[in-house]
């Protein structure tokens, strides 16, 4: 588990940059929390490793146009705010504020 750097504010560092490389995904735990790191083009996106439709990991996922697609049963997402844009998800997956500090990648979970 990771315990938060009081300096930090509400930030956790979660894994490095080079843990995921451009167009790749990579799952990681905050306490009991899955979140699904993801690495657009330089953009680091997070959110719940956790298809809304039916709860399949989207770290298995693809990234593809800034969207996030489920390879269960093709629910697609935006990474940067969780919006289900393609059926059969109707609900949005949660998403986590990102900050990139030398080299390392924050986010910020909420208590």
């Amino acid at each position: 588990m990771n315990v938060p750097d009081p300096a930090a504010g509400s930030f956790t560092k979660v894994a490095s940059e080079a843990d995921v490389p451009p167009n790749t995904l990579l799952s990681v735990e905050v306490g009991d929390i899955k979140v699904c790191l993801a690495n657009a083009d330089g953009q680091i996106y997070a959110f719940k490793d956790n298809c809304t439709h039916r709860d399949f990991p989207l770290s298995e996922g693809d990234i593809e146009d800034g969207t996030i697609e489920c390879t269960w049963h093709g629910a697609r997402f935006e990474m940067a705010t969780g919006r289900a844009t393609r059926l059969p998800a109707i609900k949005p997956v949660q998403t986590f504020e990102v900050r990139v500090e030398n080299g390392d990648i924050l986010i910020a979970i909420d208590d």
